[in-house]
């Protein structure tokens, strides 16, 4: 065999050995990816439940009153089960005597969570105000604050991360805030508006909020 020959031959191999390196390479940076994007989507989860969690440790500890201001998107996935703890715990802390009231942007779509809210006990009301579409927290007993953070600025964002503070006078801000919005409604009379502008039915609303007509006009009448 020549010296060219072997020479050729040596660099199809090494050429092939490279190509074989490469794809392997280009596979594992995938998975290295793939692996990074569930971490953090898995960190992203684990805040999210310890929001959800200071939330519920801080209205489980109310004497007197809760007052939140929520977005009040209709929960999906894990969020559903979520949901479902926070009017338990609506349930739970009215029976004993605790006051809750709730305020949620004036949008239909915001009616779901309103309804169940208020069927769980809460005073719920709708608003227009600026600061109900930017922020959300709870204020317990005008001394904690749980404040809810999205990723981005908008009020479709889902609450990533939160923190608990207790500050009498940042309570006092937000409770004062949410006493005095303007434009707000309470359920009954939105439920209503809804109605007359939308030209719906109850029967149909009541498929869109996923109840029945019998609660519903437990609003309406």
């Amino acid at each position: 065999m020549s010296l060219e020959l072997l020479l050729l031959l040596l660099e199809s191999v090494l050429l092939i050995a490279t190509l074989i390196l490469l794809g392997y390479s280009i596979h594992e940076g995938r998975r290295r990816d793939h692996l990074i994007q569930e971490v953090t989507k898995a960190s992203k989860i684990f805040t999210r439940q310890e929001y959800f969690q200071s939330i519920m440790n801080a209205m489980y500890n109310a004497q007197s009153e809760i007052i939140g201001c929520i977005t009040g998107r209709a929960p999906r996935g894990d969020d559903e089960a979520l949901t479902r703890n926070i009017i338990r715990a609506i349930e739970k802390m009215t029976e004993k005597g605790v006051r809750v009231r709730y305020l949620l942007p004036k949008f239909p779509d915001r009616l779901q969570i309103g309804l169940q809210y208020a069927l769980a006990g809460a005073e719920v009301s709708f608003s227009s105000c600026l600061m109900v579409h930017n922020l959300r927290y709870i204020v317990v007993d005008d001394r904690v604050v749980v404040l809810g953070i999205p990723e981005k600025t908008s009020d479709m964002e889902a609450t990533k991360k939160g923190y608990a503070i207790p500050s009498e006078g940042l309570a006092g801000i937000l409770k004062n805030y949410f006493s005095t919005c303007e434009l707000s409604s309470g359920i009954k009379d939105y439920i209503q508006d809804v109605l007359r502008q939308s030209g719906a039915t109850p029967e149909h609303l009541a498929v869109e909020l996923k109840t029945d007509v019998k609660t519903l006009n437990k609003f309406i009448g």
